[in-house]
């Protein structure tokens, strides 16, 4: 078993908090007003983040090691909530957006799929607890042959 991940937050002002792990950057997490001040990402937002980054790593790793040339790579992330207590997530959907000479969408699926069920761990924590749909734009990038 490897071992545990840290992470800790500490309050600065009302519903500010900076957080740190592993690597000790600070990162500020906050609420919109009334009770906070939106000087920090939400951790709702932080949880998308963190799929989002999680996905795109692995996806991005895979296709590299697919001698895919990739040139530029996003993901948006957006969640659906639920109104009343708890607010969790009802659903999630990701729009992603990969460039380059030639991306075959097979291959770029392929990533997808291996980042959902095998080596993305966000990804697989949350998909038994809220669908996840993910979409793919290849975006050829000039001098592409079509």
């Amino acid at each position: 078993m490897s071992d545990p991940l840290t992470a800790e937050v500490a309050w600065k002002t009302r519903m500010r908090f900076d957080g740190r792990a592993s690597f000790n950057q600070t990162i500020a997490l906050d609420v919109g007003p009334p009770h906070g001040d939106g000087a920090g990402t939400k951790p709702m937002e932080l949880l998308l983040l963190s799929l989002a980054a999680c996905t795109g790593q692995t996806v991005v790793s895979l296709l590299q090691k697919m001698r895919q040339d990739v040139r530029a790579f996003s993901i948006r992330a957006a969640g659906t909530k639920h109104e009343d207590h708890p607010k969790v997530f009802t659903e999630i959907r990701m729009e992603i957006t990969i460039q380059g000479p030639n991306i075959e969408k097979a291959q770029a699926e392929k990533a997808l799929h291996l980042a959902e069920d095998k080596y993305c761990p966000v990804f697989a924590m949350l998909k038994g607890s809220v669908p996840i749909r993910a979409s793919i734009t290849i975006v050829p990038s000039p001098g592409a042959s079509a």
